[in-house]
C-alpha cells in the first residue's frame, strides 16, 4: 500500500433489525398493487384515468338510487349494474394490469424481487390479489351507493332492508367474479410483454373480439348451440353464472339447463389463467 492510500470509514453496520420475511413482503406487494391501480404515490397524470372510470361508476350509482327514491323502482338491480359497468371496467384493466406487470418486466426488477426471501408464487399472488381488490371496489362502492338508496327509501321497515342486503351481498359476490375473471385475463397478456401499449391492446382484443363470436353462434338453428354459445366470450360467460346461480339476476341470457356448465367454464378460466401465470413468473425467476 502507498503512503498516499487512505482508508475511510464510511459507517457500514451490519444490519440489526427484525427480518420480516415473505408474509411482510407479499403484503407490501398487495399494498403497493392497489395503490398503484388507483395512482396513489404516482404522478397526478396516473391519477387521471382510474379515478375518472371510478368517478363515472359511482355517478351512476348516484343516478340510479335517485330514480328509485322518485319512483320506487330500480332500473337496473345489482347484476344488472355489475354487467352494464363492465364495459368501462375493460379499460380500466387494460390500463392498471400493465401498470402492476409490464413495467417490472420493462425495468428489469423483477430478479431484485426474487431474490430471496420472496417466491414466484408470493409475487403472482400479491398481484393477483390487488388486481382483484381494485377491480371488485370499482364495482362494490357503486353497488354500496345502490344499497343505501334502496335502505333509506324502503317502506318496509328492517325487512326490507334486510332484503335489500341479501341483493347487496349478492352483487358484491357477482362483482367478485368479475373482478377474477378481469384479473386472470389481464394480468395473463400483460404478463406477456414489457411494453403497456401492446398489454394494453391484447386484453382489450381478447375480451371485445370475442364478443361477436357469441352473436355468431347465437344465431345458429340448434337450441344447445343458442343456450352455449355465451361460453365463447367472458363477457357473457360470467352472465351465464349469474343467470343460473342468483334468483332474480335476469341477465337476458337464456342458457337453458347448462348453468353448471358456464359455472364450470368459469372456474377453469379463472384457475387456468392463475396457473399460466404463476408458470410465466417461475421460468422468469430461474432465468
Amino acid at each position: 500500500m502507498s503512503e498516499s492510500s487512505v482508508i475511510h470509514d464510511i459507517g457500514y453496520q451490519r444490519y440489526t433489525g427484525p427480518r420480516l420475511g415473505r408474509g411482510a413482503v407479499f403484503g407490501e406487494l398487495y399494498v403497493h398493487g392497489v395503490r398503484a391501480a388507483y395512482g396513489f404515490g404516482r404522478t397526478a397524470k396516473s391519477k387521471i384515468f382510474p379515478w375518472l372510470v371510478f368517478g363515472i361508476v359511482s355517478l351512476v350509482a348516484v343516478i340510479l338510487a335517485a330514480v328509485r327514491a322518485q319512483t320506487g323502482l330500480l332500473p337496473l338491480n345489482y347484476i344488472q349494474f355489475a354487467d352494464a359497468m363492465s364495459w368501462l371496467i375493460i379499460f380500466f384493466v387494460a390500463i392498471v394490469a400493465p401498470e402492476l406487470v409490464s413495467r417490472d418486466l420493462r425495468s428489469g426488477v423483477l430478479p431484485l424481487y426474487f431474490s430471496r426471501p420472496v417466491r414466484a408464487a408470493d409475487y403472482v399472488g400479491a398481484k393477483v390479489a390487488a388486481m382483484a381488490t381494485a377491480v371488485w371496489a370499482l364495482l362494490a362502492g357503486p353497488q354500496l351507493v345502490l344499497f343505501l338508496g334502496g335502505a333509506f327509501t324502503t317502506d318496509k321497515g328492517m325487512s326490507g332492508v334486510w332484503k335489500e342486503l341479501g341483493w347487496l351481498l349478492s352483487g358484491w359476490g357477482y362483482s367478485l367474479l368479475w373482478a377474477l375473471v378481469f384479473t386472470g385475463i389481464g394480468l395473463l397478456v400483460a404478463s406477456l410483454t414489457g411494453k403497456r401499449a401492446f398489454a394494453a391492446g391484447g386484453i382489450v382484443a381478447v375480451f371485445l373480439m370475442t364478443t361477436p363470436v357469441v352473436g355468431v353462434l347465437a344465431i345458429l338453428p340448434s337450441a344447445t348451440a343458442q343456450h352455449l354459445a355465451f361460453l365463447a366470450s367472458p363477457m357473457t360467460l360470467v352472465s351465464g353464472v349469474a343467470e343460473w346461480l342468483i334468483t332474480g339476476a335476469n341477465t337476458g341470457l337464456n342458457i337453458g339447463r347448462f348453468g353448471p356448465v358456464y359455472a364450470i367454464e368459469a372456474v377453469t378460466l379463472i384457475a387456468t389463467c392463475l396457473l399460466l401465470l404463476l408458470a410465466r413468473y417461475r421460468r422468469v425467476a430461474s432465468l
